[in-house]
């Protein structure tokens, strides 16, 4: 059998072949530098199990500039990595993905920054053949760089950020890890909320159920959680509340809410799970509820190049709006 001519590979991830069954040189660029060799590979190997990236990181197979080098080690422009020949799984065509635009809220030659809708994921995975980035991607594929910088649930609505460089990417990252962006959610609970402001803070275990699905819990070894609610409006037997991020953990909002006694509306892992089903239709007393009752409303972060505080924001969801319009006049 013929072999394959070894041929360079495009200069950005997004656009670079499968890794073929030889080993790879490629040159790092300046979008590239900044990363640790590990993430930069899982991401180039896409369909590789994670165990078998740091397999052959260990190994030495993986070279940097000739050199040996191990998983924490941090790209540099001009660096050549030479990736083993890997086999990677037959992987199902991309061809698939519809191409998609999004409310967009903020954009610039750094950053994009969209109003997701509620029911679509962010990215691929756990049973979902593709997501909001993958659609983005479709759309756009002149885009020579397009990640996503946090993410949202795949029942939550509103702001969510994307980079379209990589030193956007890594400044959104450090700032979100040194607590220094603000970002702020509108969510409906049900019962008897009583603080104007309250400080929830629960630690927090994730753990995966024997079906494969991601949940989190409430344990006393968790990491440390912190969020701020602010009521808005109360209703009979709602609550309308402000919650602010001070960590950012997963599932943070919906499982400091249900253990303190207080479900969010529509919550299909942590919820009421009677009410919700109650909600799916309208009564004498309120309109329906066919979704979870939490939106990203705004976000403050500071411009990766410009220095600029920005503030963005992202109006209620239209059915959840259309939900707390029809509950008439709060108490308070």
């Amino acid at each position: 059998m013929r072999q394959q001519k070894d041929v360079s590979p495009p200069s950005t991830p997004q656009e670079r072949p499968q890794i073929p069954l030889q080993a790879q040189f490629v040159t790092i660029n300046e979008e590239e530098a900044g990363q640790r060799i590990d993430n930069y590979l899982l991401r180039v190997c896409k369909g590789v199990p994670k165990s078998h990236v740091y397999r052959i990181l260990r190994s030495g197979e993986v070279r940097v500039n000739k050199g040996r080098i191990d998983q924490l080690y941090r790209l540099v422009a001009g660096d050549v990595v030479r990736i083993p020949p890997i086999r990677l799984a037959e992987k199902a065509d991309s061809s698939h993905v519809p191409a998609a635009e999004f409310k967009v809220v903020f954009e610039d030659a750094h950053l994009l920054v969209i109003d997701k809708p509620a029911g679509v994921a962010v990215h691929g995975g756990s049973g979902v053949s593709f997501g909001v980035i993958e659609q983005l991607r479709a759309s756009r594929p002149d885009a020579k760089f397009l990640e996503l910088v946090h993410r949202l649930d795949r029942d939550t609505s509103g702001l969510l950020l994307l980079a379209k460089k990589r030193s956007a990417l890594t400044s959104l990252h450090e700032q979100m890890r040194d607590g220094l962006t603000d970002k702020r959610y509108l969510t409906m609970v049900a019962g008897d909320w009583k603080n104007a402001r309250q400080h929830i803070k629960l630690p927090l275990h994730k753990y995966t159920t024997g079906d494969g699905e991601r949940r989190v819990a409430v344990q006393a070894d968790g990491l440390a959680s912190h969020t701020v609610f602010s009521l808005l409006k109360k209703f009979k037997d709602y609550a309308l509340l402000e919650a602010e991020l001070k960590t950012g953990r997963t599932h943070q909002i919906r499982v400091h809410t249900s253990a303190s006694g207080f479900p969010i509306l529509g919550d299909d892992k942590y919820g009421d799970f009677a009410l919700n089903r109650a909600l799916l239709k309208a009564d004498e007393q309120r309109g329906a509820l066919k979704r979870m009752f939490l939106h990203a409303h705004q976000i403050t972060f500071t411009h990766p190049e410009s220095g600029k505080i920005m503030t963005l924001n992202a109006p209620l969801a239209a059915e959840c709006e259309r939900f707390l319009l029809s509950l008439g006049k709060p108490v308070i």
